[in-house]
This record gives C-alpha cells, sequence and structure tokens, in this order.
C-alpha cells in the first residue's frame, strides 16, 4: 500500500485526529487514576481522624489511674505511719 503524501491536508488532518483520540484516552486514563488517588486520599484522611479520637479518648480515660494509684498508695503510707505511731 503507498504511503499517503505528508503535505496532503487530509492526511495531515486524519493523522491531528488519530493523535487527538490517543490524547483524550490518555487523559482519560490519567483522569480514572487521579480520582481513584482523591479517593483513596479522602478515605485516608477519614481513618486518620477516626484513629485520632481514639486515642483522644484513651489519652483522656488514661490520667485517672495515676491519681488512684497515687492515692492509694499515699493512703497505705499513711496507715503504715499510722501503725507505727500507735505501738
Amino acid at each position: 500500500m503507498a504511503e499517503p503524501d505528508p503535505n496532503d491536508p487530509v492526511a495531515v488532518a486524519l493523522e491531528l485526529e488519530r493523535l487527538r483520540g490517543t490524547l483524550e484516552a490518555g487523559f482519560a486514563r490519567v483522569d480514572g487514576s487521579l480520582a481513584l488517588l482523591v479517593q483513596r486520599s479522602d478515605q485516608t484522611d477519614k481513618q486518620l481522624a477516626d484513629h485520632e479520637a481514639r486515642l483522644d479518648a484513651l489519652e483522656r480515660a488514661r490520667w485517672p489511674i495515676a491519681s488512684v494509684a497515687a492515692l492509694t498508695a499515699t493512703a497505705g503510707l499513711g496507715l503504715a505511719l499510722w501503725e507505727l505511731a500507735g505501738r
């Protein structure tokens, strides 16, 4: 088959149309990939916010344990001193 003349306006127009189709397909693929990345990023942000909230709740619930331990130790020390003073 003979190759078309590169100076022929119809051949140039056809080749440009093929390039346009190729570019549109490539951009569609890139857009799909970007949409997927944005969706995954949103899911990651939601998970991170959930983990932060859970960690904050754990930190708030943990502070009384040290206070209770200190009060128990102080009460034990006071009771031991009271018994020693009583003898």
